[in-house]
């Protein structure tokens, strides 16, 4: 899954950019942090797995 449609599901649903960590930008929704890895395509298993997580 491309890195751009991940974050667009994470900013529709009230999430945004917190920080950048080392390999990592950190996301929030204000109580919960998710962290995404900075690469153009992210593995569809963890995509899945975020996606499942966040409920998005």
């Amino acid at each position: 899954m491309k890195r751009k449609i991940l974050i667009k599901m994470l900013h529709n649903k009230g999430w945004w950019f917190l920080k950048h960590g080392g390999n990592h930008d950190i996301y929030t929704n204000g109580t919960e942090i998710e962290p995404i890895p900075r690469h153009k395509e992210i593995s569809e298993n963890l995509a899945k797995a975020i996606i499942k997580r966040r409920n998005l």
